[in-house]
This record gives C-alpha cells, structure tokens and sequence, in this order.
C-alpha cells in the first residue's frame, strides 16, 4: 500500500518521526480500527486516529446525540441532535480526511456479537459505558487474539490499559487479560452512571487522545529505542492532584480465562458473578 502526494503533504510531520516514518504511515492506511462507543472517550479517540490517517475506522454505538452529550462528546455538534451517534461520527471524520474509510455500526455490542465484530478489525478501542459491554468485549478480544485498547472514565478520575494476552510477556508468562485485572464486575448500581455523578469533558478528551496514541503505538509497532505502551500497566489519571500514575499488573491464574480452557458461551455476562 502506498501513500499519494496529497497523503504524504498531510501526514508530514508524523512521517518525519522516526518512530513513525513511511513504513509506519503505510501500516496504518492499511490498518482497521474498531472504536466501541461515540462517546466521551470515543470521540476525542476517533478525532485523532483519523486525523493520524487509519485507514478504516468501524463505529459500534447504538444511541443518538443528545443535547447533554455535547460537553465531552466533541465529535457531535449542536445540529447532530436526535442523530444516531454512528452517523454524525462518520460525517465528522469524513470532513477531516477523506482518506479514511468508516463503518458505522449501529447496533449495542454484547457477548453474542462481539466475536463477530472484533474478528474484522485489527485493534480494538474500548469507550463504552458499562461493565457488561467491557466484559464482553474484552473476552471477545481475548478470543480473536486482538489488541484492545480500554479506558475507564470516573467524575474527576480515569484509567486506561492495554491488554494483548495471546502474547507472552518478559517473563515468560502470558500478558494479563482484563478479568484479571478487574475479576469481577461491580454490583449494578454501585458505580453512579455520568448522568448522576457528572462528568468533566476535557478528562475524557485528555482519555480518549491517550487511547488514539496506545492504538496508533501498536500499528506501527512501537516508538523506537524507550518504547514502553501500557500492557500490563494500569494507567490512572487524578485530575484533582492532576497526578498520572502507572500500576504493575500481571496474568492471574485464577481468573476465568486461564490456561485458555475456558470457552465464549461460558462468560457470556450473565455468568458474570457480582458481589
């Protein structure tokens, strides 16, 4: 795959990275990306893996643009109200560079589509809003043995990971998968939604952008000399002390899916047990 003048004049100054370059470029025009959920953290995400010229970006959210989306949803505007959210980003992102080829998907991703969905992109991009949905996703991605980028966005916190547990790590051990970081999920309705505990815009903006960049890392493989992307580390964003801190996690044999026994069907969400 090559790159057109018109492609080589827009995306100059990140093929003069060296981490980048041509090569890198050309990986990622040729690269799919799925982005689960328009959101907070989808917006800002798509902006910029657009902008970075990813060559297809699938869209997965079922909703439609609402007035109180607007503050953090930055893909959306005023006019796209009542719009599906699938829609309006496609729209955006196609005023932003031509180049690049979306799908909107229109529908909610649940653990009986998930597999389906996440086998035709490359990297996966968790922006979603609830715990089923992340459960799912991650266990689809597991499967598929896809990349999947995951943020979390709190009222004035964040974190963000990225999991890749079909490889090994340094030691030998497979990376860690999401249940083994987070083995359960929260009782519904012990994590207030957005609506109830608010949610500052310009956190999931700074979310989503280090989403797009974790992504854009595992295209092209990595910055060069000193590159070190977020599998088994837990980034966490403390926007009151205005700290950023990263935590050491590693594979857990106890969680469901160790040992690759385990199968799809038996972690749909409902098996999920809560406490």
């Amino acid at each position: 795959m090559s790159l057109s003048s018109e492609e080589v004049e827009r995306y100059a100054r990140q093929i003069v990275l060296r981490g980048v370059g041509g090569p890198g470029q050309n990986k990622l025009k040729a690269a799919r990306v799925l982005v689960v959920g328009a959101g907070g953290l989808g917006s800002p995400a798509l902006l910029y893996l657009a902008g970075a010229g990813v060559g297809t970006l699938g869209i997965v959210d079922d909703d439609v643009v609402a007035l109180s989306n607007l503050h953090r949803q930055v893909i959306h505007g005023t006019g796209d109200v009542g719009q599906l959210k699938t829609e309006s980003a496609a729209e955006a992102i196609r005023r932003i560079n031509p180049h690049v080829a979306v799908e909107p998907i229109a529908l909610r991703l649940d653990a009986e589509n998930a597999r389906g969905l996440v086998a035709r992109f490359d990297v996966v991009l968790d922006g979603s809003d609830n715990f089923a949905t992340r459960y799912a996703l991650s266990d689809a991605c597991y499967f598929e043995r896809r990349p999947l980028v995951s943020a979390a966005l709190g009222e004035f916190d964040g974190t963000l990971t990225t999991l890749k547990p079909y490889e090994t790590g340094p030691d030998g051990r497979p990376n860690p998968t999401y249940r083994c970081l987070f083995p359960v999920s929260p009782e519904p309705g012990t994590i207030p939604t957005c609506a109830e505990a608010g949610v500052l815009g310009a956190l999931g903006g700074v979310l989503g952008s280090l989403m797009a960049l974790e992504a854009i890392r595992v295209l092209v493989g990595g910055f060069g000399d000193g590159d070190e992307g977020l599998v088994g580390r837990l980034l966490m964003i403390d926007a009151r002390a205005m700290r950023f801190e990263t935590l050491r996690y590693g594979w857990d044999d106890a969680n469901p899916l160790s040992g690759g026994r385990a199968s799809s069907a038996a972690l749909a969400a409902p098996r999920l047990r809560e406490r």
